[in-house]
């Protein structure tokens, strides 16, 4: 089984081509984008291709376009994915928005399990008729219908051709067989994996340039934000983003963008007053110093009747020190 499988699988390197023709000739849709089955209703109907008479029918629409719509489908589809015992998560508000990346990965993982469940046979199931009792269902399989009767009419054109062109036929018919024989010669399957490499490639690519597009798309949402949009390092962002050539004097100007703000914060900033700290420090060893030599000039400078005067003046005051 394939509940769970890693990001490196196989079942990612599907193409789009290839999952879309999987889609069309098992369902009996004509599906031209991946993202087209973002309604969820096709995810349901695999699930009852491959487990008949699991899924209810009658509760899935293909007529659904928006979103809340699309949920109930996808509860649908969970009710059934718990019903199994399947494990996989269903990332329901990516896929409802039709990102083509977050669907072609989805759609790669239900091939990877339908395929993985009775060998992916799914050639005895109706699908028109059980198409028929999901709302939409019927106006669905009429858009599909008209594809049959082109085909026919395409192939019978040629036939009324060659019986109004005969002479034509006869002259072409000789050349026919040098026309044939230059592929074989040539080898015809050396050049069908070739073939096929490039389209593998070209969708190895489109899933690697929708991946990036993606996450450029969150930055930008990211970025328009009001609590951060008016940064400095948004509007450089936003600078690289919105940049219509390839040069390196974009990132060089948004470079300067943040050191030119830098340089403006630094100038604006407030310049601290340490100077006055200092001089309150030096403030009390220069009282202390003038007192000193305050006090030491006057012990030198007095005469000995001035301290004898003070003396007396001490006597007379009445100091309890000195007896009579």
């Amino acid at each position: 089984m394939a509940t769970n499988i890693g990001m490196m699988d196989s079942a990612y390197f599907v193409g789009r081509s290839e999952i879309l023709a999987w889609i069309n000739s098992s369902l009996h849709l004509n599906l031209s984008k991946v993202e087209e089955a973002c309604s969820g209703a096709v995810h349901c109907q695999l699930m009852d291709a491959v487990h008949p008479g699991m899924v209810p029918m009658h509760k899935v629409n293909y007529d659904a376009k928006n979103e809340y719509e699309m949920i109930q489908n996808y509860k649908v589809l969970q009710d059934v994915f718990n019903k199994l015992k399947i494990t996989k998560h269903i990332e329901v508000s990516k896929l409802v928005k039709g990102r083509p990346l977050d669907n072609l990965e989805f759609m790669q993982w239900m091939k990877r399990y339908c395929d993985s469940v009775n060998g992916g046979g799914l050639h005895s199931y109706n699908a028109l008729e059980r198409r028929e009792a999901s709302k939409g269902g019927k106006e669905v399989s009429k858009k599909s219908a008209p594809s049959q009767p082109s085909t026919k009419s395409s192939t019978a054109a040629p036939k009324t051709q060659t019986t109004h062109n005969t002479r034509r036929n006869d002259v072409s018919n000789s050349n026919q067989p040098v026309k044939a024989s230059r592929p074989s010669s040539s080898g015809g399957p050396a050049y069908d994996e070739q073939i096929t490499e490039l389209k593998l490639s070209v969708d190895s690519l489109e899933k690697e340039r929708d991946f990036y597009f993606a996450k450029l798309r969150d930055i930008e949402i990211l970025c328009q934000c009001p609590e951060i949009e008016n940064l400095p390092v948004v509007e450089a962002i936003q600078r690289i983003l919105y940049a219509t050539d390839d040069s390196a004097s974009v990132v060089a100007e948004a470079q300067a963008m943040i050191s030119q703000h830098q340089r403006e914060s630094e100038l604006l900033s407030p310049i601290p007053e340490l100077p006055e700290e200092g001089q309150k420090a030096d403030n009390p060893k220069r009282k202390h110093i003038i007192n000193v030599d305050v006090d030491a000039a006057a012990s030198t400078t007095l005469s000995p009747r001035q301290r004898i005067s003070d003396a007396s003046d001490v006597h007379c005051s009445g100091s309890p020190l000195v007896t009579y």
